[in-house]
């Protein structure tokens, strides 16, 4: 059974850190992008950012360019967001996702990406 599971969501203040973890399982992602999108309360899911299957190339949603960073560690099967500067707008839950394809025409669609995670929660406080 394929599995992503999130980790390392929490409480912190404006300002703060945090690194997401995806832990990837019953099958091996190396060969496949990945993302992350996240969903505030009322609102629907987004975009955050994605990365290609050897990480060379990697992309992010405009209101987190420069303060969030995604990475991938393939021998380990699991992908990360790093968050710096986080913002109270930042507050959702974050989901990894991963495309069983080679590589997808819109890293930023949901409709690319067929397995998910449970997602953890982040949320910032001002």
């Amino acid at each position: 059974q394929v599995q992503l599971v999130e980790s390392g969501g929490g409480l912190v203040q404006a300002g703060g850190s945090l690194r997401l973890s995806c832990a990837a399982s019953g099958r091996t992602f190396s060969k496949n992008p990945m993302g992350w999108f996240r969903q505030a309360p009322g609102k629907e899911r987004e975009f955050v950012a994605a990365i290609s299957w050897s990480g060379g190339s990697t992309g992010y949603a405009d209101s987190v360019k420069g303060r969030f960073t995604i990475s991938r560690d393939n021998a380990k099967n699991m992908v990360y967001l790093q968050q710096i500067n986080l913002k109270p707008e930042d507050t959702a839950v974050y989901y990894c996702a991963a495309s069983s394809s080679y590589s997808v025409n819109d890293f930023r669609s949901q409709n690319e990406y067929q397995y998910w995670g449970q997602g953890t929660q982040v949320t910032v406080s001002s």
